[in-house]
């Protein structure tokens, strides 16, 4: 079992001290230390050169749209062609005598169809299945789509299993696991692929013809419009909905749906390293989108398109519930946006961790990068020429690789030499721990806690502050605190008594802050920087999750001041000094060695303080607290957080707009509050924190909910009575 957050101060008391315990004084440290190692370093390099190179011009591919390897064998290609082909070859092949037939069905390509997908069961080669999405000719039998004004299907859009005795070629006929109605020729989706959970996810369009016709995109009742999560470990002719979709069991819903709201999903990829999921999803008239998209998200369609109303460009969508893209085009820039991957190779390193998506009409390819505030600022690296840009697919080793349905096939490489980064790529590079043991911090930094911390699925954590020679901290009239450039905050997560994580948060030369999280060693010795989100089994039923560099800041906001708990309540507190052996107040030691710009206003006595949410302070004074460090954050003005609430702990509760407020930002199972006084089952807040899909809060880097929070949160609500 893992430890409560409430012990951290424990722990870390008895890994730092001797058996007789610290000794009480006026003042953990007598001289400030230095911080000459341990200070920000300059941004890691990002160079967005590349060039495409074309692949494979001896051979001949009637309009290829997709390509993809079979895991465990980077030696082969195989190559989707819409007329109904796969065709397979070494991927040193040079001419059409070297290529075979893999696969082949009969489809129907009217319009936006034909052979759309394909993908090998994740247990290739031990289980020889391979998946293909197409479309064909209706038959006897097969369904009509579910609209408002019934409709004849003109295609069906199938997945079929086939099996392959040698892995040569498949060696079945189609055993067809899943038929859908189509309405239309156009937006047919299609494209398939194995999460790393092992499940097939299945993407479609609306259904086609405009604007959406049949209102598939905002309805559960119809698997148009969606992705879809199937379970492909079944009886021939089927296959089973996990349990854990997030609309299973919902009254009128279908249960294979993973997410909705999507106009033409048409190509999208799985980070094979965090196994997060990127959507290109193709717009009406007026803005093309990119999706990161989560369990039970609604992107929209035909509400929204990019980030506003349906055909609007200047009117933004604020229809609650929604998921907004991560990032829209106006027509201008593109015209049917080609859902690309997330680099994970070695031959360009600044871009690993990268996503690269294009556009079919235009030809553009473009890198997600983010400015100094961490917004979303693509970048275009390149552009097909001839354009027909339909797809991007990515060899074992991460490469990635365009196709055009005009039988092009391409590389992308850098166009020139790598330029240097000297980010450290270990934690001992940082100098913000000892070099020769990571696991103890550099002599410099400063440890401190917390009164309220923020949860973190249950993780012990140690954290350590760092500020140059010579600099010291501003506390504003809020009384957060304005770091100095330079500075670095640290935190090690650990769990059952092994480290995970370490996070680095430092504000750079150009006063943006960023994040870093290096990811401890299996053999607990040091630990390595990651490029991007990564989830990892840490035990039979445990997962973590690493955040990536944007993750960091959706709660590391300006409006916070960058950094998270480092404020005059949260850190007035004693804490204990390892170097001294000494326990003292925070402030009072962090004023005596001249940390702060200005000598403190108040004594610790009588400065702002934090309730501890476990402590004996009243119910409510400790559920405002939970709900500052974990919410307010965000849930402030300027935050970003969705809504008007104001979770900081200097607000009146009336000045929350919590209590008996209408919920204005999508359904949390039936309730219509925020906070319904003595009904925490009927309050949005509750059901928050309870919740295990993506109307979880908060929403990065937690998987388990936390007891001692939900019960502080329930209980108070309990004993609300009315609202001020």
């Amino acid at each position: 079992m893992r430890n409560l957050w409430w012990l951290t101060a424990v722990l870390v008391v008895v890994s730092s001290c001797g058996d007789d315990g610290p000794t009480s004084a006026p003042f953990g440290l007598d001289t400030r230390p230095s911080n000459a190692t341990c200070v920000a370093k300059k941004r890691p390099v990002l160079n967005t050169g590349v060039t495409l190179q074309r692949q494979w011009t001896g051979i001949a591919f009637n309009q290829p749209i997709y390509m993809t390897q079979a895991p465990g064998d980077d030696n082969q290609w195989f190559v989707v062609e819409r007329q109904g082909k796969v065709r397979a070859f070494a991927r040193d092949a040079t001419a059409n005598n070297q290529v075979r037939d893999f696969a082949s069905v009969t489809v129907n390509a009217s319009g936006e169809g034909g052979l759309l997908g394909m993908a090998f069961h994740p247990a290739w080669p031990n289980t020889k299945e391979v998946y293909l999405s197409y479309t064909r000719t209706p038959a006897g039998g097969d369904p009509a789509p579910v609209c408002s004004t019934p409709m004849a299907s003109v295609l069906i859009s199938v997945i079929s299993r086939f099996k392959s005795n040698t892995g040569m070629q498949v060696d079945t006929p189609p055993d067809e696991i899943l038929k859908v109605g189509q309405p239309f020729t156009n937006h047919k989706g299609g494209m398939i692929d194995f999460g790393l959970d092992g499940l097939l996810y299945f993407g479609l369009g609306d259904g086609g013809s405009g604007d959406d016709p049949c209102g598939s995109g905002q309805n559960l009742g119809s698997l148009l419009g969606k992705i879809l999560r199937l379970d492909v470990n079944a009886a021939a002719g089927t296959y089973k909905s996990p349990t854990d979709n997030p609309f299973a069991g919902t009254s009128g819903a279908r249960p294979e749906i993973w997410s909705y709201g999507h106009r033409n999903p048409f190509r999208w990829h799985f980070d094979r390293t965090s196994g997060d999921l990127w959507v290109g999803d193709v717009g009406q008239n007026t803005w093309e989108e990119i999706d990161h998209v989560v369990k039970g998200g609604n992107y929209g369609w035909n509400t929204c398109e990019g980030l506003h109303r349906r055909g609007s460009t200047t009117a933004l969508c604020n229809t609650p519930g929604l998921s907004d893209p991560v990032v829209e085009h106006p027509r201008s820039e593109a015209q049917s946006i080609t859902g690309g991957a997330v680099y994970r190779g070695t031959a360009m390193p600044s871009l690993v961790g990268t996503y690269i998506y294009g556009d079919y009409i235009t030809g553009t390819i473009w890198a997600l990068t983010y400015d100094a505030d961490n917004k979303p600022t693509p970048k275009v690296i390149s552009s097909v020429a001839g354009s027909t840009l339909v797809a991007f697919g990515q060899d074992n080793d991460g490469e990635i690789y365009t196709v055009q349905i005009s039988g092009v096939i391409s590389k992308l490489v850098p166009s020139g030499a790598q330029p240097a980064d000297d980010f450290p790529q270990l934690l001992s590079q940082t100098g913000c721990v000892d070099p020769h043991d990571p696991t103890k911090p550099a002599a410099g930094l400063i440890p401190y806690d917390v009164n309220s911390p923020l949860w973190s699925d249950g993780a012990e954590k140690q954290r350590y502050l760092a500020i140059p020679d010579g600099a010291t901290i501003t506390i504003n009239p809020d009384q957060d605190w304005d770091l100095p450039i330079g500075s670095v905050a640290m935190k090690t997560f650990s769990v059952d008594d092994k480290r995970v994580e370490t996070r680095l948060f430092m504000r750079h030369d150009d006063g943006g802050w960023a994040g870093y999280t290096y990811e401890w060693n299996a053999n607990g010795k040091d630990a390595t920087l990651l490029t991007g989100s990564k989830l990892k089994s840490i035990s039979a039923a445990e997962t973590w999750a690493y955040p990536s560099r944007t993750q960091c800041i959706q709660c590391h906001s300006k409006a916070a001041g960058g950094t998270i708990g480092l404020e005059t309540a949260q850190l007035n507190r004693d804490g204990v000094y390892p170097s001294t052996n000494r326990r003292s107040n925070q402030l009072a030691t962090l004023d005596h060695i001249g940390m702060f710009s200005a000598p403190l206003a108040q004594a610790p006595a009588d400065a702002p303080r934090l309730p501890a949410p476990d402590g004996k302070d009243p119910i409510e004074a400790r559920a405002r607290s939970y709900l500052h460090a974990n919410c307010s954050h965000c849930h402030r003005p300027m935050g970003g957080g969705q809504g008007t609430m104001d979770l900081r702990y200097t607000e009146t509760l009336k000045d929350t707009a919590t209590c008996n407020a209408d919920n204005t930002q999508g359904t949390v199972g039936t309730a219509t509050k925020l906070v319904a006084p003595g009904a925490p089952q009927s309050s949005i807040l509750s059901l928050r924190l309870h919740a295990t899909d993506n109307k979880r809060m908060p929403p990065v880097a937690v998987s388990v909910t936390d007891p001692l929070g939900i019960q502080v949160i329930d209980d108070w609500i309990k004993s609300l009575t009315a609202c001020p």
